[in-house]
């Protein structure tokens, strides 16, 4: 059996979660599935899925051995894509990840058109919270909104979002002036884990180093963007997101901004590849169709916060 070929029948099972699934995706039967497996695992020594009747489990080895079996097929698909030069047509799937609200709010919208344009293409699209190494997991693109480290990644800038801190008008009307950050340790607080469940950072004042720390009790802690901005909309206190997070809110005035002058500095927005991965034509074009279409959002976000005395410039 051909080693390649058993690694793509892997990948599949892992990708679908079942043999029954790569099967189906490879057009293959059940038994050709499992041997295909048997194969690489008697090829290797070691057992690589742990079977069960619903499900597939990777052993220790297997999850190295996947890495390891993504990178090499990602490699001879971008060996051939170079070969066949401009006459290769986008096509194919392309994976595609972001975070949660990032992903619903901002990429999805993009996808949904890229999709209507380029009919040869297929879309995964995973909206995932914790972090994801886009070559040991087959990405081809990812969405960041942070301050990137260093790394192979080809990284496109599309614009920059602000940490910002606020409230309904009915809440702050009812509450005592919030004119400065350690005014907030009095307010009721409604708490995005992922921006802090007891305590919010600020930039030092003028002359000084060391950044301000404003500890609190919150009333009310939650792990969900939505949940926290629709609490806050309904007048349960102060809370902190980036300013996508609310740009309606700010639009229609259900929330307010406060502090703005002691926001941190904004964090970029980049569209990032793997190495390499840009040079394929599906993602080439998805990067090409993307890119304004993310400058314009973060820009229209810069003018929305600008209606409250904020603006965002990409």
């Amino acid at each position: 059996m051909d080693r390649i070929d058993a690694m793509k029948v892997f990948m599949a099972a892992l990708d679908e979660g079942s043999l029954a699934g790569a099967g189906r995706k490879l057009g293959k039967s059940p038994a050709a599935v499992s041997r295909a497996i048997a194969f690489l695992e008697d090829h290797v020594g070691v057992e690589l899925l742990h079977r069960a009747t619903r499900s597939l489990k990777l052993s220790e080895a297997g999850e190295r051995y996947a890495s390891a079996c993504r990178r090499v097929l990602t490699d001879l698909e971008e060996a051939d894509i170079i070969a066949a030069g401009e006459r290769s047509a986008p096509r194919g799937v392309l994976t595609i990840t972001a975070s949660v609200t990032s992903g619903e709010i901002v990429l999805r919208p993009i996808v949904d058109a890229f999709m209507a344009e380029y009919p040869t293409v297929s879309v995964r699209l995973h909206f995932l919270s914790r972090p994801v190494n886009l070559i040991d997991e087959g990405i081809d693109l990812a969405l960041r909104i942070a301050h990137l480290p260093d790394s192979s990644l080809v990284a496109i800038r599309v614009g920059e979002v602000r940490r910002v801190v606020a409230a309904a008008p009915r809440y702050l009307d009812a509450h005592p002036l919030i004119r400065e950050a350690a005014d907030l340790a009095r307010h009721q607080i409604v708490a995005l884990t992922s921006f802090g469940s007891d305590s919010w950072s600020f930039p030092p004042t003028p002359g000084q180093s060391a950044a301000r720390v404003v500890h609190f009790t919150p009333r009310l802690t939650v792990n969900s963007v939505r949940a926290a901005v629709d609490s806050a909309v309904g007048g349960q206190g102060v809370t902190r997101m980036f300013s996508y997070h609310i740009a309606e809110e700010l639009r229609d005035g259900s929330l307010r901004i406060v502090l703005a002058a002691d926001e941190p500095a904004p964090v970029p927005v980049h569209l990032v590849a793997p190495h390499g991965r840009l040079q394929v034509p599906k993602v080439r074009a998805f990067a090409d169709f993307a890119v304004p279409r993310l400058k314009a959002h973060y820009i229209r976000l810069g003018i929305a916060d600008g209606a409250q005395g904020n603006i965002i410039q990409p």
